[in-house]
């Protein structure tokens, strides 16, 4: 991109979280488009201030006179298989809490590419989160050209009839592993679903989901407690109350502080979520 574009568009900046931040505010108020990067979602805290007071605030603080919609910014969030404590957290629910600023987790290249696509061109500041993961693991077809999946819209991923499972991100894959185990093993039909877009999430999608099921799991990388599924847990309860045949349950990373030697301890896999599947179905009344 910088031999294309030159170092006018493409370019470093010192590693200091909170300038990249205000400078790609700077240059979306003076309407700009402005690509911000921060190298991983665990440094992104030094530019809290950035994103929830100043881009998340700046349409609505100035009466919509002016706006930093055209911010985007990337990190790449979650497990590794080696990052430790500082390179392996998912920090997605502290901005999903922030009015003004969209939070988008793609989980796979194509999706990556239509959501990227869809939140540079968006009207609102945008943090998108990319799996880190993925980034070598990941291979598919990428359509050619301006490609875009609109922000809002979860994907039902793999259709099911006995339980609804939820998750985002690299999340997706293990959630599929645990699926596949449930019905060779017992029989069990799962839907998964694939929110995509985390503020705003698809609350239809998922009450039609959940009413056709019965029963639902959510699962995330992220610490149970505060995580962005106790939210959707509870608009489920709210909502599809009477649809429910079994407790709502939640399938997440421990409330410890990410682990280096207990990772593989630590993270929600694809044998808790098959436990929870089988253990969610046997409790059904």
């Amino acid at each position: 991109l910088n031999d294309k574009y030159g170092d006018d568009r493409v370019f470093n900046t010192p590693l200091c979280e909170q300038g990249i931040i205000g400078f790609g505010i700077g240059v979306a108020a003076a309407g700009g488009i402005a690509v911000a990067e921060i190298q991983f979602a665990d440094y992104i805290h030094p530019a809290f201030d950035q994103i929830v007071n100043e881009a998340a605030k700046y349409r609505y603080r100035s009466g919509n006179e002016f706006d930093a919609g055209g911010l985007t910014i990337r990190t790449p969030y979650g497990a590794v298989g080696h990052g430790g404590l500082y390179h392996s957290q998912s920090p997605e629910a502290f901005f999903c809490h922030s009015a003004g600023v969209k939070v988008v987790v793609p989980r796979s290249p194509a999706q990556a590419k239509g959501l990227l696509l869809s939140s540079i061109f968006e009207p609102d500041p945008v943090l998108f989160m990319e799996p880190k993961w993925l980034y070598r693991t990941a291979v598919e077809e990428v359509e050619e050209g301006d490609h875009r999946i609109p922000l809002g819209s979860a994907e039902v991923v793999r259709e099911g009839t006995d339980v609804t499972i939820i998750g985002w991100g690299a999340q997706i894959h293990v959630l599929t592993q645990a699926a596949e185990l449930a019905q060779e093993r017992d029989g069990i039909s799962c839907e998964i679903v694939d929110l995509r877009t985390l503020s705003p999430w698809d609350e239809d999608l998922v009450m039609k989901s959940v009413e056709k099921t019965g029963r639902c799991i959510v699962s995330h990388e992220a610490p149970l407690q505060g995580g962005f599924g106790a939210e959707i847990a509870s608009t489920i309860q709210e909502k599809c109350f009477y649809h429910l045949q079994a407790p709502i349950a939640r399938i997440c990373g421990y409330d410890t502080p990410f682990p280096l030697a207990f990772e593989k301890l630590y993270v929600p896999d694809r044998w808790k979520n098959y436990d929870a599947i089988v253990r969610t179905v046997e409790q059904s009344c």
